[in-house]
């Protein structure tokens, strides 16, 4: 019989963890008996099943990351901590309606900006 998913925190929790320039710090387990993210003290706490062999438990992670922020694997990045247990991860979040092209581009104004006119 299968163990029930351990519940995910809440996605805008998780989004509030994620600093200005989208990246997210993250304590893993990994080898752990199931997968599970939980905020614990302001940080956020992540188990996975995969062992630390060859970049399968950071994929395993980047895939949990991912699933609980409701964006696609490929918008969750590994920045540093590829050995440790402590790493940072680049989330691409998608933007919000009135931001613009803003803070698509890392706070600089676009080409076609009026922006210095």
């Amino acid at each position: 019989m299968a163990k029930a998913k351990m519940p995910l925190p809440p996605m805008e929790a998780l989004r509030d963890l994620i600093d200005r320039e989208g990246r997210l710090a993250v304590r893993v387990t990994p080898g752990a008996r199931g997968e599970a993210l939980e905020i614990v003290g302001g940080r956020l706490m992540a188990k996975v099943r995969a062992k630390p062999e060859d970049g399968k438990a950071n994929e395993a992670v980047r895939i949990l990351l991912a699933a609980a922020l409701g964006l696609a694997a490929s918008r969750v990045e590994l920045l540093g901590g590829v050995t440790s247990r402590q790493k940072q991860f680049h989330v691409k979040l998608p933007t919000r309606a009135g931001e613009g092209d803003h803070a698509q581009h890392g706070g600089e104004a676009s080409a076609s900006s009026p922006e210095g006119w």
